[in-house]
């Protein structure tokens, strides 16, 4: 039998350690979540006020729009997501040969080109932890 992602525990203990250095490299991180493409939490870090399933199932909702965009314009395979507001923006990056994506949510104290840097340096990151027997 296999274990979904978003219950096994490789996939939790490395999206821990990844995640674990992400407000180093940006410390208007107010969340960030390891989350399965289907919508499914794995691991989250910071913010206890947001609801990790709930933020989980939205960036999943998002994340399939935008690769449905890159698609359907043959723009080839979405990179990443930014949903940028007045007092902060979202970043989504996929974990290359994993189901997995990473959503963070900083501050507007953050560039938005810091976010991603530090957003892809942790989905690089977990994704060796994950290749690492």
């Amino acid at each position: 039998m296999t274990i979904a992602t978003h219950l096994n525990k490789k996939y939790i203990s490395r999206g821990e350690l990844a995640l674990s250095g992400l407000k180093d490299l940006a410390p208007s991180l107010s969340y960030a979540t390891i989350l399965t493409e289907d919508g499914f939490s794995v691991v989250s870090v910071e913010g206890s006020e947001l609801d990790s399933n709930r933020f989980a199932s939205m960036a999943s909702s998002t994340q399939a729009l935008a690769d449905a965009v890159a698609r359907e314009l043959k723009l080839g395979d979405n990179e990443f997501v930014i949903v940028a507001a007045e007092h902060g923006h979202v970043v989504q990056v996929r974990v290359d040969g994993h189901p997995l994506v990473l959503a963070a949510l900083f501050t507007d104290k953050e560039t938005i080109g810091k976010s991603l840097s530090a957003a892809r340096r942790t989905a690089r990151r977990l994704n060796v932890f994950l290749s690492a027997h």
